[in-house]
C-alpha cells in the first residue's frame, strides 16, 4: 500500500487555504496513515513537529526520497495558506541541479511505446513522471507562495524554469505522447498561464508578451478554452499595452506575412477567435468582441468591423442594437446612407411594441442633418428623440430640438412650395431659439442660428450668433469665420470680410485654409481687384498641387482638393471672361474639364465665355448639356433665359418659364428677379416689372459673395 502511494498521481488543487486533515485523509488514506486508523496523528505532528521531522516521517512512511517528501510537505503549508512556510519547505529543494534529470525523464518516458521497450535499462534510472509532476507542482506552488508575498519578480523566474525544463525535453511542443500523466500536463499549462500573468505584475510587458508568444508558438495541448483564454489575453496586452512589440526574427516563419505592428498581431489574434467562436470551437465571449471593436476602430477599419458585427451569431445582439451598432460602423466609415438605411430599421413598424432605442433615433436624426436629402426622415427620428427624452434628460432633448430645427432648415431649402418653404424656415429658427433661450451652451446650435439667419437675410442676428459662436470655439473653427466673412460680405462690408479671411488663415491649416483662400480671391473679385485676385489664386493652386502629392493614398482628402482646384480654375474663367480675354478664360475651363468633365459649373462656364462672344447658339448648347448633369442647377438655368432674351422675342414664354423655375428653387437669386422684371417690361407690365427690379436690387445688396451653404 505504501508503494502504490508513492506511486500513485495526485490531483493538482487549488492554491487555497484548505483544511489540513482533510487534505492528510486525502493524501495518505491509501497507505494507512490517515487519522482514523489511528497509527499517525498527522494534523498533531505537522503543527508541532519541525520540518526536518514531518521531513523523515513522510520519507520513512511514503518511501519518498528527500524533494519529494519537502514537495509534499511545502504543499501542504501552501493550501493552509502559510506562504512562508511552504517557501521555507520548496527552498530546500534544489531545482537547478533536478532540473536536466527532469528534462531526461519526461523525454525518455514520453517515446512512443514500443522505443521504450527496447530500451528498458536506460529507464530504471530515470525518474518517474509521477515524480517529475511531484516536483514540477512544488516549483509551481513555489512561484505562488513568492507572489503572494509581493516577491512577484522572483515567482516569474522560478515558473520559467517548469517552462524551460518542459520545452528542453519536447522542443517540438505535445502531441498525445503525455496525456497518460495529466498531472505534469496540468503542472505545464498552469506555469504558461502563470508567467506572462506575473510579468504584467511586474511591469515587465516586453517579457509578458514574449511569454504569451512562447505559450502560443508551439502546440502544447491546451484545451481551446484555455488557448483562447491566451490568445485573448495577449491580444489585449498589445492592444493596450502602449509598446510596440516587435516579433523576434526566430518567429517570423511566413515570411513577408508577419504582422507589421502590435496592433496587427493584435487584431489577427482577435480575429481567430471570432472564428472559433462562430464555428463553436470556443463560448461567445463579449470581451473578444470588445476588443476587436476597439482595435478595428482605431484602425480606421470600420467596414471589416461591420463585416464581423455581421456575422455574429443571432442572439447575441438583439435586433435594435445590431442595426445600431452596424450603422455606427457604416457611418465611421463614410457610409452615411447605409447606416439611415439600417437605422430606419429599428424606427419602423416592426418594433412599434419594443423599447424605443434612444441612441438609434439620435444617431440617425444625426446622420439626416448632415444630407439634406434625408432631412425629411430626419425630422420623424428628430421628434422621436424629443418624445422619448422628455421630461428625462435635458441634454438629449436639446439635441433632438437642435437637429430638428436643422432639419427644418435644410428642408425649406429643397421645398417647391413657398408657404411651405416658409412655414418651414420659421419652425427652424424656432426649435433652435427654443434651445437657445433655455440656456444650453452650445456652440454647434448658435452657428446653426446664425446661418438660418443668414439664409433668410437676416444678417444682424446672423452676425451677433455667428461671433458668438466663433468665440464659443475661440476662432478654432473654420466653418465660422467663413460665416462671418460671408455675412460681411452681404452687408456690402468687402474690406472686412477680407481683413477677417487674413485672420482666419493665420488659425486654420490644410483643406481648411485652402476653402478660405478661395473665398479671400472671391472677395477681391467683388472689389474689382482683379491682379490681386489672380495673385491669390495662383498661390491657392500651387498649395493645391504640393498637398496632392501627399495624399495620393488619402481618397477622401484628394477628393476635396480636386473639387477645390475645378472651383479655383472656373472662377479664373469667369474673371477673364469678364475682362475679355477669351484665350485665357478658355484654357482655364479646360484645365477645369480634365479635372472633373460631367461638371455642370464646368459646362456653365463655356456657355458663359460663348454667351460672351455672343455665340448664342453655341451657349444654350453648353447651357442644356450642363442641366442635363443636373437639371435644377440654377446659375444655367437663369443664364439660359437670358440668351433666350437675347435672341428676340420669339423666346419669351420659354424664357420666362426657365425664369419662374430659378425663383421656385431659389427664391433669393437676384439676377432671376432682374431678368423677370426685364420679362414684364418686354411684355408691358410696368408695376410687376417694377417690383421685381425692386426685389432684385435690394437682394442685391443682402446677396454674399458665395453661397452660405
Amino acid at each position: 500500500m505504501l508503494c502504490a502511494c508513492s506511486g500513485e498521481q495526485f490531483k493538482l488543487e487549488e492554491a487555497v487555504p484548505q483544511s489540513p486533515e482533510s487534505l492528510a485523509t486525502r493524501d495518505f488514506s491509501a497507505s494507512g496513515l490517515s487519522s482514523r486508523t489511528g497509527t499517525v496523528d498527522w494534523e498533531s505532528k505537522l503543527e508541532d513537529a519541525q520540518v526536518d521531522e514531518a521531513e523523515s516521517t513522510l520519507k520513512e512512511a511514503l518511501s519518498l526520497n528527500y524533494e519529494e517528501a519537502r514537495a509534499l510537505l511545502g504543499r501542504l503549508e501552501y493550501q493552509r495558506g502559510n506562504f512562508d512556510a511552504a517557501l521555507q519547505v520548496f527552498q530546500g529543494i534544489d531545482i537547478r541541479l533536478l532540473s536536466p534529470r527532469m528534462s531526461k525523464a519526461i523525454a525518455e518516458r514520453t517515446r512512443p511505446r514500443k522505443m521504450r521497450s527496447k530500451d528498458r535499462n536506460v529507464l530504471a534510472g530515470v525518474m518517474s513522471l509521477h515524480s517529475v509532476s511531484l516536483l514540477l507542482e512544488a516549483i509551481l506552488l513555489k512561484a505562488k507562495s513568492l507572489a503572494e508575498l509581493g516577491r512577484v519578480k522572483e515567482a516569474a523566474r522560478e515558473c520559467k524554469i517548469i517552462l524551460d525544463t518542459v520545452e528542453s525535453a519536447l522542443p517540438n511542443g505535445v502531441y498525445g505522447e503525455i496525456n497518460e500523466d495529466s498531472k505534469l500536463l496540468e503542472m505545464f499549462h498552469r506555469a504558461l498561464e502563470l508567467l506572462p500573468k506575473l510579468w504584467l505584475q511586474v511591469g515587465s510587458l516586453d517579457e509578458a508578451i514574449a511569454a504569451y508568444r512562447r505559450a502560443l508558438l508551439k502546440p502544447w495541448n491546451l484545451d481551446p478554452q484555455r488557448l483562447a483564454k491566451v490568445q485573448k489575453d495577449l491580444a489585449a496586452t498589445l492592444l493596450y499595452g502602449g509598446v510596440e512589440a516587435g516579433i523576434p526574427s526566430e518567429y517570423k516563419l511566413w515570411g513577408s506575412m508577419f504582422p507589421k505592428s502590435s496592433i496587427e498581431e493584435s487584431i489577427l489574434l482577435l480575429f481567430i477567435l471570432m472564428q472559433k467562436v462562430l464555428h463553436g470551437e470556443i463560448e461567445w465571449d463579449q470581451e473578444v468582441m470588445d476588443h476587436l471593436t476597439f482595435a478595428l476602430t482605431i484602425s480606421g477599419e470600420f467596414v471589416s468591423l461591420a463585416d464581423h458585427v455581421e456575422q455574429v451569431l443571432p442572439g447575441r445582439y438583439n435586433r435594435v442594437e445590431r442595426w445600431y451598432f452596424l450603422a455606427l460602423c457604416y457611418s465611421a466609415a463614410g457610409q452615411n446612407q447605409t447606416a439611415v438605411n439600417l437605422l430606419k430599421k429599428a424606427s419602423g413598424f416592426s418594433e412599434d411594441n419594443s423599447k424605443p432605442h434612444l441612441a438609434s433615433f439620435l444617431l440617425g436624426a444625426k446622420l439626416c442633418a448632415q444630407d439634406p436629402n434625408e432631412s425629411s426622415q430626419g425630422i420623424n427620428f428628430a421628434r422621436r428623440v424629443i418624445d422619448v427624452s422628455m421630461d428625462q434628460n435635458e441634454h438629449i432633448l436639446s439635441q433632438g430640438h437642435k437637429f430638428l430645427g436643422i432639419c427644418y432648415g435644410n428642408v425649406a431649402t429643397t421645398s417647391v412650395s413657398d408657404i411651405e418653404r416658409v412655414t418651414l424656415h420659421r419652425d427652424s429658427l424656432n426649435s433652435l431659439n427654443h434651445i437657445s433661450l433655455s440656456g444650453t451652451k452650445d456652440p454647434e446650435i448658435s452657428f446653426r442660428l446664425g446661418l438660418e439667419n443668414a439664409v433668410q437675410r437676416n444678417l444682424t442676428p446672423a452676425f451677433e450668433q455667428a461671433m458668438l459662436y466663433s468665440k464659443m470655439t475661440a476662432g478654432s473653427s473654420a466653418r465660422g469665420w467663413k460665416l462671418l466673412a460671408l455675412i460681411a460680405s452681404a452687408e456690402q462690408r468687402l474690406k472686412d470680410a477680407e481683413a477677417i479671411i487674413d485672420l482666419a488663415l493665420d488659425e486654420t491649416v490644410n483643406i481648411d485654409q485652402l476653402e478660405l483662400l478661395r473665398l479671400k480671391a472671391v472677395i477681391q473679385i467683388a472689389q474689382e481687384q482683379p491682379k490681386q485676385a489672380i495673385e491669390t489664386y495662383r498661390i491657392l493652386l500651387a498649395l493645391i498641387q504640393g498637398l496632392s502629392e501627399h495624399h495620393v493614398e488619402n481618397t477622401s482628402k484628394l477628393q476635396a482638393e480636386r473639387t477645390l482646384e475645378l472651383e479655383a480654375w472656373l472662377d479664373l474663367a469667369g474673371l477673364y471672361s469678364d475682362n475679355e480675354l477669351w484665350l485665357d478664360s478658355d484654357i482655364c475651363i479646360k484645365k477645369a474639364k480634365a479635372t472633373k468633365f460631367y461638371s455642370p459649373r464646368c459646362w456653365h462656364a463655356t456657355g458663359r465665355l460663348f454667351e460672351a462672344q455672343e455665340q448664342y447658339k453655341e451657349a444654350i448648347i453648353a447651357f442644356s448639356v450642363s442641366l442635363s448633369i443636373e437639371p435644377d442647377y440654377v446659375p444655367s438655368i437663369v443664364s439660359t433665359a437670358e440668351v433666350l432674351l437675347k435672341m428676340g422675342n420669339k423666346s419669351l414664354p420659354i424664357a420666362k418659364s426657365f425664369i419662374m423655375n430659378a425663383l421656385r428653387l431659389e427664391p433669393t437669386n437676384h439676377e432671376a428677379w432682374l431678368n423677370l422684371g426685364l420679362i414684364y417690361k418686354t411684355e408691358g407690365l410696368v408695376q410687376q416689372a417694377a417690383d421685381s427690379f425692386q426685389a432684385a436690387h435690394e437682394l442685391k445688396l443682402s446677396a454674399p459673395v458665395q453661397s452660405f451653404h
